[in-house]
């Protein structure tokens, strides 16, 4: 437990940081599953966006620092291969 004024104060910055840390991420493995669901049944248009707004939370955890720019970029990068495999350009 803590003892001093500043501990207490640490403590509760870092249970607020925790929720909000918690939100993003859970944004992202909500909208990269949706985004593969979409992908798998065959919709274009509505993969697009969804692949789109999966990119959007991979961004913006690499920008919090909840996830490393590599981790991001292989992740959007494998998305985007399985969306380019379902839908190759004409």
């Amino acid at each position: 437990m803590a003892h001093t004024k500043a501990a207490k104060k640490s403590i509760g910055i870092t249970e607020e940081q925790r929720k909000v840390n918690r939100s993003v991420n859970r944004s992202i493995k909500t909208n990269l599953a949706q985004a593969e669901k979409i992908i798998a049944e065959g919709e274009e248009e509505p993969a697009r966006e969804a692949v789109k707004k999966a990119i959007i939370s991979f961004d913006r955890a690499n920008r919090k620092n909840l996830m490393h720019w590599k981790c991001a970029a292989r992740r959007k990068s494998h998305l985007m291969k399985k969306f380019n495999t379902a839908f190759p350009a004409a």
